[in-house]
């Protein structure tokens, strides 16, 4: 493993390269941000904004949401351009108090939604087929999002599609995949987390095509119809997690006051409890955490020294979230020893070895 001179990501996140000055992409995608003309990418936005209006669509674009700081702040920016969007959540199987606390003040803000509920029997067998087969209990829901998103956009004739912080950007990926702007098939592929399978390849004797029927894209049957467009906001606006919580916070939103679910924010991750399950199995395949993340972003945005997070992924980066582990295998009908065995079938044993206990070959220094 190698890491990141200026932030900690190391080589091992998907899609982060560590470039020959020893910064990883991602900090070189931040720095690239301070060259860019903001205000030249907000008038581009205020065009998009424009052509939008002149198509005089009942809904202007479509906005997937789930209550959390980024999403209030995506449909406050789009309120603030005049659009009327119509906004919609995938609603997790397990949604916690707080997300939902968070999601139904993001809708008293004054906007339409549709709160997606998909069919549990099938969610539950979905869910530990990707976890068995994947070690990736958060599958379905990427799924989810990205194929009921483009339906219902379809399906209301939206011409836009408005997502948040292009996580190619924010985390890692090549100079060549910044021009992906768009989140289209291209960008799921590589950066979706569905491992390169679609709804067909997960149909089954137990799991048939009909119960998966919500994730399954709708095809275009007429040159007429409307083809939703995908954009990122984060390419219009800089996003910073610090100031996107401080402007949903005005709003009403609430962050957990239990303290951080995973990583280090008690501001994020917070809306359900199958995200830090997703987190955790990552130390298992890349040795790192959701801390690892949320550090690098403090560091990009010189709240914190690279000193200081080393010293705090050295103290607490690989917790197990125990109360989350027991409610997911309670969901899907495992024990707790089961799930433990199951994640060590997923343990890279390119970067870990067992001393007292498993070790990584090459912690971060």
């Amino acid at each position: 493993m190698k890491y990141c001179n200026y932030c900690i990501l190391p080589d091992t996140r998907p899609n982060v390269l560590i470039l020959p000055d020893g910064k990883c992409s991602a900090c070189h995608n931040h720095l690239n941000k301070k060259k860019i003309n903001w205000k030249n990418k907000k008038k581009d936005f205020e065009k998009i904004v424009k052509n939008i209006k002149n198509k005089n669509n009942l809904y202007d674009c479509l906005i997937p949401v789930s209550g959390g700081k980024d999403s209030t702040w995506q449909v406050l920016k789009i309120l603030s351009y005049g659009l009327n969007p119509l906004t919609f959540t995938y609603k997790p199987i397990l949604r916690t108090k707080i997300g939902q606390r968070n999601l139904d003040n993001l809708k008293k803000i004054g906007v339409h939604h549709i709160d997606f509920t998909i069919n549990e029997i099938a969610e539950k067998k979905f869910i530990k087929k990707a976890f068995l087969k994947f070690g990736a209990v958060a599958l379905p829901m990427h799924m989810a999002m990205w194929n009921i998103s483009y339906n219902l956009a379809k399906s209301f004739s939206i011409p836009y599609i408005i997502w948040g912080e292009n996580s190619a950007n924010e985390y890692g990926g090549s100079k060549k995949d910044q021009k992906l702007k768009n989140l289209n098939k291209k960008w799921i592929k590589k950066y979706g987390i569905n491992f390169n399978t679609t709804v067909k390849d997960w149909v089954s004797k137990d799991l048939t095509k009909k119960e998966l029927a919500p994730l399954i894209k709708l095809k275009t049957s007429k040159s007429s119809e409307t083809i939703p467009i995908s954009i990122f906001l984060g390419d219009y606006f800089n996003w910073d997690p610090l100031e996107t919580f401080k402007i949903a916070k005005k709003f009403g939103f609430k962050e957990n006051s239990k303290g951080p679910k995973t990583g280090i924010y008690k501001y994020a991750d917070i809306d359900d409890d199958l995200i830090s399950i997703h987190h955790y199995l990552k130390i298992y395949k890349f040795g790192f955490s959701r801390d690892y993340d949320n550090l690098s972003l403090e560091i990009r945005n010189n709240r914190l020294s690279r000193k200081l997070a080393v010293k705090l992924i050295k103290k607490n980066a690989f917790k197990a979230p125990n109360q989350d582990i027991k409610k997911f295998c309670t969901l899907i009908g495992i024990s707790e020893r089961k799930f433990f065995t199951i994640c060590e079938k997923f343990r890279n044993k390119k970067i870990w070895h067992k001393r007292k206990g498993w070790e990584l070959k090459y912690p971060i220094k």
